[in-house]
């Protein structure tokens, strides 16, 4: 029974996606396969957690003028309109109002071990040569310069700040990829993120040499 639902729910939310390459339907397959692999590990509600990682970016507030309320509310329309149940509607719609990193010095912490797995996936697909590929996806949609040596990270303190950056496209590994390493809430997801944050760090170091010319 699920499993039909699963797969109603992926066409619908797969007409939906818009926006450019780093936040499109591939970014939700990849976070929806992450999540659920950290579910089996901890032990977390699959049912949930699957919905909550199909529902994290379905109108994301970067495309909506920084509406926040707009994920929650099109997220429940969907589950409502496939026949979910209400208790799951709701916690699905916690995770999707709670999910987003909102600066360096924002805690955003969840509500349930669902929601850690969905942002702890989403966290992943931030991180590693597909983080690299979003970040810079993101960037060039924004019309923001790759890098400016003398535009120095601003570590935001509160997301209205980090909300309206618009800093170089380097910078924003300073301001939230680097930093999510450290900010997984699973212990799968902890030892995932190792391999990604050293791969962006020995990238960075190549892009210092290449921009210097010294490669």
């Amino acid at each position: 029974m699920h499993d039909q639902l699963i797969s109603d729910i992926i066409s619908d939310v797969r007409e939906r996606m818009s926006g450019d390459s780093s936040h499109d339907w591939w970014h939700v397959w990849r976070v929806w396969q992450m999540a659920k692999r950290i579910a089996v590990e901890e032990k977390a509600d699959l049912f949930v957690v699957e919905l909550g990682a199909l529902m994290h970016d379905i109108a994301d507030w970067k495309f909506h003028g920084g509406d926040e309320s707009v994920g929650p509310r099109v997220a429940g329309e969907i589950l409502a309109a496939h026949g979910v149940d209400p208790d799951v509607i709701a916690r699905v719609q916690d995770i999707v109002a709670t999910i987003s990193y909102k600066g360096a010095g924002v805690a955003t912490p969840m509500n349930t071990r669902e929601g850690e797995c969905v942002q702890d996936a989403d966290r992943l697909d931030a991180t590693g040569a597909i983080g690299i590929a979003r970040c810079f996806a993101y960037g060039g949609h924004k019309g923001r310069n790759i890098y400016e040596p003398d535009d120095k990270p601003i570590l935001h303190t509160d997301k209205s700040a980090y909300k309206n950056s618009t800093g170089p496209s380097v910078n924003h590994f300073y301001e939230k990829l680097l930093l999510l390493k450290d900010r997984m809430n699973t212990g799968t997801a902890k030892k995932m993120a190792e391999a990604r944050h050293a791969f962006m760090e020995a990238y960075l170091a190549e892009f210092y040499e290449e921009w210097e010319g010294k490669r």
